[in-house]
């Protein structure tokens, strides 16, 4: 026979079975012994034992037997050592451990190693529902290798594995979270280990409350310092995007309108200075002017195009798309209805159409990209699809340029909007921006 069988947490186990079971029996013969031969003796019946006495001492033991079922289990769990302490020692201290001298995010752990010691579980698991889902908080013995599967619905059987059992926790009808643990193989739990995990777990509900309020406060304190970081680094591209827009509308200006009006200044002048004295001469340089006029108005009108439509501002966003995208090298399909849209949203839209478009047509090698417009249920959608190799968006900022999605981000972003991906390595890229209108 194995040494296994001697030692160990199982054979622990065996030996409380066995002396419990011993003790029982032990209980049930003394009492028959004290009330049916004893009593026998006394009234002076020494041959077949007295009815009334058998039962007598039948209801003795029935009405006792379970108080000392419960006193035996814990005498021989504490003779085995099955855990530190008695089960119910462990429970009607539990108030006390949980809450005396220990930080909020300790307490899970804590809880963790009482159910674990005092069930002799394999290990135990303390799950913590935070903004509406259940996540694992913590597990004893601290680094073992705990189960992370999915845990059944809240009040059902844990059927994961041979030997897990779950029980939800609750505070007011409110779940705050799921104890769970792992027999030892060939171990069940004992009737008073069973009582002792359900009345952990009745009692850990105004704790777990305490425990899952913080952690929540603790993942939106978090959610609200990447929010903030985000919105400081849109607002420094913003700020640099002005900055290189303002030099470049003055580069243009500069190097195109300025140059038209300055020379037809310049003819002005001479003009006014020929006009006495060579009449003809002054006519023919002043009908050369209305030339160079036009290419001064030419030349400010692309200025204003490029700062802001005027098909869009005229006819709207379906109209300034199919315009903007009329010379592509990919052909473009705008599937925009001519629903007016407020104009911060179609500015938005059409600015976010046009970087989408850029990048599938720099790096996506598509064959053909569509452009569709949808609203329903106060929000409007622009999705901006290609058939190209794909992407990964996270690795986007490496690509040449580096600054197409952040650019996308800021305009939708800066109107309340947000936007998705869907990829599909060799089947295109679908990227698409929501805005409540």
């Amino acid at each position: 026979m194995s040494r296994g069988w001697f030692t160990g947490p199982i054979a622990d186990a065996r030996w409380s079975r066995l002396t419990t079971a011993v003790g029982l029996a032990a209980y049930v013969v003394v009492v028959y012994a004290v009330i049916v031969l004893g009593g026998g003796a006394l009234m002076g019946r020494t041959g077949s034992p007295s009815l009334s006495l058998s039962l007598l001492a039948t209801v003795v033991v029935a009405l006792t037997f379970e108080r000392v079922r419960r006193w035996t289990e814990s005498a021989s769990a504490r003779m085995f050592h099955r855990s530190g302490s008695s089960p119910y020692d462990v429970l009607s201290h539990f108030s006390e451990t949980v809450t005396g001298g220990y930080a909020t995010e300790e307490l899970p752990a804590r809880m963790a190693k009482l159910l674990a010691e005092g069930t002799n579980a394999e290990w135990a698991e303390v799950w913590l529902m935070v903004q509406d889902r259940l996540v694992l908080e913590a597990s004893w013995p601290a680094g073992s290798h705990a189960d992370e599967q999915p845990l059944p619905a809240p009040g059902a059987r844990d059927l994961t594995g041979a030997g897990r059992r779950a029980l939800t926790v609750r505070h007011g009808g409110q779940i705050y979270g799921i104890f769970r643990l792992q027999e030892h193989p060939g171990v069940a739990l004992s009737t008073v280990e069973e009582r002792l995990f359900t009345g952990l777990a009745a009692q850990a509900g105004l704790v777990l409350r305490l425990v899952g309020l913080r952690a929540d406060l603790a993942a939106r304190r978090d959610e609200l310092a990447l929010r903030a970081a985000e919105l400081q680094l849109s607002r420094a591209r913003l700020i640099a995007t002005q900055d290189e827009e303002r030099r470049r509308l003055e580069r243009d200006i500069h190097d195109g309108a300025q140059q038209h009006l300055v020379a037809l200044a310049v003819n002005l002048r001479v003009v006014e200075t020929v006009a006495a004295k060579d009449p003809e001469r002054a006519a023919s340089i002043v009908g050369l002017q209305a030339d160079a006029s036009r290419a001064a108005i030419e030349t400010l009108s692309e200025l204003s195009r490029g700062m802001y439509p005027r098909h869009l501002a005229d006819s709207g966003l379906g109209a300034a798309l199919r315009a903007a995208f009329s010379g592509s090298v990919v052909p473009v399909v705008v599937d925009v209805s001519d629903v007016r849209l407020p104009p911060t949203v179609e500015a938005a839209f059409y600015f976010f159409a046009s970087e989408a478009v850029q990048n599938a047509v720099k790096h996506a090698h598509a064959s053909h990209l569509t452009v569709q417009l949808l609203t329903s249920d106060g929000f409007a959608s622009l999705t901006v699809a290609d058939d190209g190799v794909g992407f990964a968006p996270e690795q986007a900022t490496a690509t040449e340029g580096g600054s197409g999605l952040a650019n996308m981000h800021d305009r939708i972003e800066a109107i309340g909007g947000v936007i998705s991906f869907e990829d599909s390595r060799g089947r295109g890229t679908r990227v698409t921006a929501t805005v409540a209108v």
